[in-house]
């Protein structure tokens, strides 16, 4: 089971399958902040050792982009040195979407703009170190924007209400 089922409170609520086909349980990443995409991001080079822990999970729901398997998938990968933990392909959206994007996308920080739905690759959810999403970041929006928000969630434990401007 991934999840508790419509009682989830958290992201450390959730296990994913890794690239390498291992189930892990994202209670690993208490006490980060992270970001979850469905595609590579440059941040965690950049920011790793400050707490920053990225998850990709590739998803081939945007004009067949993703359509290798995770062998491939990960060959891509390390062949751009991604040092950020890489998970299995997922459905981000509809009836077979992941339970983790799911609730993600239910939280009030997750709704997107005109509905829900992940409408492109690149799209990202920042989570505090409660394991809440903090925001969500459409495929056009600026990086230093993200970037200004996690500085601020790992520099002091601020109150989430207090970044909803950024």
């Amino acid at each position: 089971s991934c999840c508790r089922t419509g009682t989830s409170t958290s992201i450390y609520e959730f296990s994913a399958t890794d690239i390498d086909g291992n189930l892990v349980s994202l209670e690993k990443y208490k006490g980060n902040v992270v970001i979850i995409t469905n595609v590579f991001a440059e941040m965690h080079a950049k920011y790793a050792e400050r707490g920053l822990r990225i998850l990709a999970f590739p998803s081939n729901q945007f004009g067949n982009q993703e359509p290798g398997n995770e062998t491939q998938i990960k060959q891509f990968a390390q062949s751009y040195n991604a040092q950020f933990d890489m998970f299995s392909k997922i459905d981000v959206n509809g009836a077979t979407a992941h339970p983790l994007w799911k609730w993600m996308k239910e939280q009030p920080n997750g709704k997107g703009f005109l509905g829900n739905s992940i409408k492109w690759n690149f799209t990202k959810f920042l989570i505090n170190k409660e394991g809440q999403v903090v925001k969500r970041y459409g495929p056009l929006d600026d990086p230093s924007v993200c970037t200004k928000l996690f500085l601020a969630l790992v520099s002091t434990r601020v109150d989430v209400t207090t970044l909803q401007g950024i």
